[in-house]
């Protein structure tokens, strides 16, 4: 009996069948939640044996008599030796997937930028020398990355993130490659320290004052600009224009995104500085802005650190990375702005406005003068628009209620917002 059940599932298996992927039964009586019916989206899929393969594909069609059809196709080329059984190449294993293809990639492609270069590379090694580094890229899961977080615990979550994003990095290529036939998700540590810091105005003086050439000069185009650091390093003459009203344009060629491509206005602190600096060496229409000596031909960030620390031990100011200066543009920037995100992203050369809703910060006021405009246009009859009418004070528990939140509102100046 059991022989004769066994033979009737192989003969099923070589029969094939078709079957639909992607219409659930999660909805109301057995409904589908994404089209409320039963079976009616979702897409086709056919499987069979053949000389002892399983064979499965998608027909891609949501039609059962078109994929009956692509399933006898398939069949009939198989038998007439047209194409072969398709064969899944191997996958290559983490360590060998990065000597071999993801470091050459990232070589070639961040050769301009040496701290990207680095990151890449540290988070690189910290995998290889990982418990991650001899499985296959098709064994990786979030769960594999989970734990290489844990035998790092000791590290900042910084330091555990930079062997994360290498290997998020790294899978996703592998997906583009078609290395993988599914992405695979990656989740980064919590804690990571974010530059949240703004500096206010007698800080930026006293550093400012503080600070010595070219790093000064880097400092108020970073204020005035919001540019990266690195952006302003790598600015050239040629990316400057010069109007004889006393005005001008910055122009970034080169940057994390496309996004980064932008053209700016200068203030008139950046035009001035500009402006002398420009005439200091001869009016030259080619070249850096701030050369030097380094491998590279102009002053970078290696440099930099040096000149702010001794801004910081000369000024007395409290200490924070180079990148605050940015963020306290970016911050300022935005309350000009209105707090108005496209506008800001465009300045900041954000290609998300994810990243820059973090500048945007609401102030009370800001709050209250949306509503008190709303509330102006406010008519007793449609199509007016007079002040809102005023209601009449209820009596009794009513006026009691409304002198308790009198009294709220006296304790409590902005709620839901940040303080002024």
């Amino acid at each position: 009996m059991a022989s004769t059940v066994e033979g009737e599932k192989a003969e099923e298996r070589e029969k094939g069948m078709i079957y639909k992927r992607g219409c659930n039964k999660k909805g109301l009586n057995g409904t589908c939640s994404k089209c409320g019916e039963r079976g009616a989206c979702g897409l086709y899929w056919y499987k069979f044996m053949w000389n002892g393969t399983l064979v499965r594909e998608s027909t891609k069609q949501g039609n059962d008599k078109v994929a009956r059809q692509m399933e006898s196709a398939h069949r009939t080329s198989l038998a007439k030796g047209e194409v072969g059984i398709r064969e899944k190449k191997a996958v290559p294993a983490l360590k060998e997937f990065l000597k071999q293809e993801f470091h050459p990639y990232i070589e070639t492609r961040h050769a301009s930028k040496p701290n990207t270069l680095r990151y890449y590379t540290d988070g690189s090694t910290m995998l290889t020398n990982s418990d991650l580094a001899s499985l296959r890229l098709d064994e990786l899961s979030d769960q594999h990355a989970q734990q290489f977080a844990r035998q790092h615990s000791k590290l900042s979550p910084s330091g555990i993130n930079r062997g994360l994003r290498t290997l998020r990095r790294a899978l996703n290529l592998a997906f583009q490659w078609k290395r993988l036939d599914k992405p695979v998700k990656v989740t980064l540590a919590t804690g990571e320290r974010q530059r949240e810091r703004v500096l206010n105005e007698n800080e930026v003086k006293k550093y400012l004052d503080a600070c010595p050439q070219p790093w000064k000069d880097c400092a108020k185009i970073i204020l005035d600009e919001g540019f990266r650091p690195s952006e302003v390093f790598a600015l050239r003459w040629s990316h400057v224009f010069f109007n004889q009203d006393g005005t001008g344009l910055i122009q970034v060629m080169e940057g994390k995104s496309r996004a980064a491509q932008r053209m700016l206005p200068m203030t008139l602190r950046v035009y001035e500085l500009l402006r002398n600096r420009h005439e200091a060496c001869g009016s030259p229409i080619e070249g850096w802005i701030f050369p030097s000596s380094s491998e590279c031909g102009h002053f970078n960030g290696d440099a930099a650190k040096d000149q702010h620390k001794k801004a910081l031990d000369d000024s007395g100011v409290k200490a924070f990375v180079p990148y605050t200066l940015r963020h306290t543009a970016l911050t300022n920037l935005g309350e000009r702005a209105g707090g108005d995100v496209f506008v800001l992203a465009r300045i900041a050369g954000h290609s998300s406005i994810t990243v820059t809703q973090r500048y945007i910060h609401p102030q009370a006021d800001a709050i209250n003068r949306v509503f008190a405009a709303s509330q102006s246009r406010v008519g007793t009859n449609l199509g007016t628009n007079g002040q809102a009418p005023k209601l009449k004070q209820a009596s009794g528990e009513g006026v009691m209620v409304s002198n308790r939140l009198n009294r709220k509102k006296k304790m409590v100046p902005g709620v839901g917002v940040e303080p002024t």
